[in-house]
């Protein structure tokens, strides 16, 4: 093959059910003029990936643009469609899998895994030419129809698991309202002990009381933060004495802490350990840090004498759990809960929250026509 009319790479070779493939180190600026992408329009069973989540694209984008110094990112893979050549460097039998691929300039390059990171690159370089020198690994993979590469896709993703909320925040030391969670778990002795910091739901015998993902959704509405966003040194403090302060409040968890009681007695009779619970008093934690910055924690102690047990129906069937005793956890279930959570700290409601009152008076009738028969 001519290496004036061709892509020429620095490449490992391996060999994958008897077939060749090879790893290439190709620079950034190559990215968006050599990896096609399928059009949308075509429909599914004709093409070999799977339409763009244009949504996705910003984020990623921005993520390599803002960690230019620390930003990492998996090998893409992709099927060649064309004449492809592998020339080692060395006939040394040690050396003979490194060398030079050289594919042919009129090669189809299709994507079988990584569109969005490819479409994210483009968008980057766009911001920041100057990343085009640096590289990224690619997986090539000599293209024998569309369903070979169909195939490719399918086997890609067929035992992908994705990382847990709770995994994903645990590792994450860039965002600030992650980090600060962690921070607080680690530094309440009762949190500390109870958190599960890597299940994103506990199981029924779990000797945990919560999950790190559900105190990280709990302070983002405490906080009204979105990843990524400052959080100031008053939030900070008020975030943190908020948790000793609940951790002191609630009786049922101190009973865990003291062992009078264990985490999956809790779960299954209380409603306050269940992300329900949890992103409810965020709520009204964000009116009382708003709206009583000087007294909340006299509110929150009050919490002391509430009852949150399961058996509590007049309370909370509706709210934080269907009439099947099922924990529901959705945007109305999170609102009704806290609401009545207010109305019991003696704190008014806002025009929206009393309309949700108003559609919960409707379901009232409705569930207590669904508990008689």
């Amino acid at each position: 093959m001519d290496a004036t009319f061709s892509y020429n790479f620095p490449a490992i070779r391996g060999v994958q059910a008897g077939e060749d493939y090879y790893v290439v180190m190709c620079p950034l600026r190559l990215i968006p003029k050599i990896f096609l992408f399928d059009e949308e329009e075509i429909a599914p069973e004709h093409r070999a990936q799977r339409t763009l989540n244009r949504s996705r694209i910003p984020d990623i984008a921005n993520y390599i643009l803002d960690n230019p110094g620390d930003y990492v990112f998996s090998s893409l893979t992709a099927s060649i469609d064309g004449d492809v050549s592998f020339t080692p460097f060395s006939i040394e039998p040690q050396f003979k899998d490194i060398g030079k691929l050289s594919v042919s300039l009129d090669s189809r390059f299709l994507i079988n895994d990584g569109q969005h990171r490819r479409a994210a690159i483009e968008e980057a370089l766009r911001t920041q030419p100057d990343m085009g020198n640096e590289t990224i690994s690619v997986v090539f993979f000599r293209d024998v129809g569309l369903v070979k590469s169909q195939q490719i896709f399918a086997d890609l993703n067929r035992h992908a698991v994705n990382t847990t909320s709770s995994l994903g925040i645990l590792y994450d030391h860039r965002d600030q309202l992650a980090t600060l969670t962690k921070e607080i778990v680690s530094s309440i002795p009762l949190l500390d002990r109870y958190t599960d910091r890597e299940k994103q739901s506990l199981p029924k015998m779990s000797a945990k009381l919560f999950a790190l993902s559900s105190i990280h959704r709990a302070n983002s509405r405490i906080l009204n933060k979105k990843k990524g966003e400052f959080i100031s040194d008053q939030e900070k403090q008020f975030l943190k004495d908020f948790w000793e302060q609940l951790c002191n409040s609630m009786t049922e968890w101190q009973q865990v802490f003291k062992k009078e009681l264990t985490p999956t007695e809790v779960r299954t009779n209380f409603i306050n350990t269940h992300g329900v619970f949890l992103e409810a008093i965020g709520l009204v934690a964000n009116y009382l840090f708003h709206n009583h910055p000087t007294d909340w924690n006299e509110y929150i102690r009050t919490l002391s004498g509430v009852d949150w047990s399961r058996s509590n129906t007049s309370d909370w069937m509706g709210r934080a759990y269907s009439p099947s005793g099922r924990i529901n956890k959705n945007k109305d279930t999170i609102q009704l809960t806290a609401n009545l959570i207010k109305i019991k700290l003696g704190l008014p409601l806002f025009e929206q929250e009393l309309a949700a009152e108003e559609k919960i008076k409707v379901g009232e009738t409705d569930d207590a026509r669904l508990v008689r028969s």
